[in-house]
């Protein structure tokens, strides 16, 4: 499974990435507003630094003015991606950049409906938010299980790109699930790491290591 990063923070992209642990980036204007950078600056230096996909949203309504800005965006860098959202005129726009030779991201998919759709229209990924769903006691795994499905009843090309992560067993559902990427805050992400047992036994063994007053090297 790919490992998106969710932001738009170089230096958080940088310290994942230099681990190895990053395939690609997404981003979205809550997130460029968080960076207060200039969109074009800072999805550039994401660009530089990440050699797998970066959505960058377009944030038109009307499928030409989505298509006009999206494929401003893909002048950014070869490894643009360009997210719309799941409405008829993203996937409009979907279809005209797809068509294009540009990746395509289409966001906010809330039902295997909408994702059956975002398939037919060329999308690279789809992006099913699942702890959206999970916001109004609906299960966001189920979604993930559902277009996991139908995808490859079809042997759909689209990606399923598994977004709003909240937690670490969101991660674990949809791995299980065969979710092909998730993309998730870098905090969710260096959870994964942490568990209260290694803890206790990375206490225990530097506590012993200690009474044996050696040193290594």
């Amino acid at each position: 499974m790919k490992f998106f990063l969710d932001t738009a923070d170089v230096d958080a992209i940088r310290e994942l990435n230099e681990l190895g642990m990053v395939d690609g980036v997404t981003t979205n204007p809550s997130l460029i507003l968080k960076a207060g950078r200039n969109i074009e600056d800072v999805t550039a230096e994401i660009c530089g630094m990440v050699s797998g996909p970066v959505s960058a949203e377009v944030v038109a309504d009307k499928a030409d003015d989505m298509i006009r800005e999206g494929k401003h965006l893909a002048r950014i860098a070869k490894n643009i991606a360009v997210k719309v959202p799941l409405t008829w005129d993203g996937l409009r726009a979907c279809r005209a950049l797809s068509d294009a030779g540009h990746m395509v991201n289409v966001t906010l998919c809330f039902s295997p409906a909408q994702a059956i759709l975002a398939a037919k229209a060329g999308a690279t990924f789809i992006s099913p938010f699942i702890g959206r769903l999970d916001d109004i006691h609906l299960d966001g795994v189920d979604l993930i299980a559902d277009i996991r499905e139908i995808y490859d009843n079809y042997g759909y090309e689209t990606q399923i790109l598994a977004a709003s992560i909240r937690s670490v067993n969101h991660i674990v559902e949809v791995a299980k699930i065969g979710s092909d990427v998730i993309t998730a805050p870098p905090a969710v992400i260096k959870a994964m790491a942490k568990h209260v047992l290694t803890d206790k036994g990375l206490e225990q063994f530097t506590a012993d290591w200690a009474k044996t007053g050696q040193k290594i090297g």
